[in-house]
């Protein structure tokens, strides 16, 4: 009898495979391995899913993609190629997460890396300032805003707000001349030494 067409029973599923069916394993007497190839890899999947599920780990599930499509890793969406940044590098092309998921990531790692917070100490943030900018009291607090002398964050602001106390230097003698120049109260200093001068008190 042809060896190739001689039937060999696994000893997981109890079936009559073919030799073809088995792994190699030249410790055992006849060189295959006791269970076939279909059970080695359900068994390997399982494994797999319970030590990613220990860690705390998403567990990647096959998904049927249709042709232009791709499943994203980290939200576990098919999307169509054209919500993928482009990846010359990748063997399809394109990145691994879709764009969604890398500008979540990309505003997540400039919170951190600049201001050394997470998104939800900034959610906490906001929520104390009932999310309106602490300036304004008006707009919604979208910009964290911090002092470029010592990083240390103050608060989060709205787009006007943070680009104003920018612009004027981070001064709060100079927002303070804008105070009183608003009410009226335009500063005239008096000259009292080269370069020196004092304002009204």
């Amino acid at each position: 009898m042809n060896e190739e067409l001689e039937l060999r029973r696994c000893s997981r599923c109890k079936r009559g495979l073919p030799r073809a069916a088995f792994a190699n394993n030249k410790s055992t007497p006849d060189g295959l391995q006791a269970h076939c190839r279909e059970c080695v890899a359900e068994y390997s999947a399982a494994h797999y899913r319970r030590r990613r599920e220990a860690l705390g780990k998403m567990v990647r599930e096959k998904a049927d993609v249709p042709a232009g499509h791709k499943l994203c890793r980290t939200c576990g969406i098919v999307k169509p190629h054209s919500d993928w940044h482009r990846n010359a590098s990748a063997s399809d092309g394109l990145n691994t997460r879709c764009k969604a998921c890398r500008a979540v990531r990309a505003r997540e790692d400039h919170l951190k890396r600049n201001y050394g917070l997470t998104e939800a100490d900034r959610d906490a943030m906001v929520a104390s300032q009932k999310g309106l900018c602490v300036i304004c009291l008006k707009a919604p607090a979208v910009h964290v805003d911090h002092c470029h002398k010592t990083g240390s964050v103050r608060g989060v602001l709205c787009f006007n707000c943070n680009s104003a106390i920018g612009k004027l230097g981070d001064d709060p003698d100079a927002v303070r001349r804008a105070a009183a120049y608003l009410e009226g109260n335009a500063w005239k200093p008096t000259l009292v030494a080269p370069g020196v001068y004092r304002l009204p008190s």
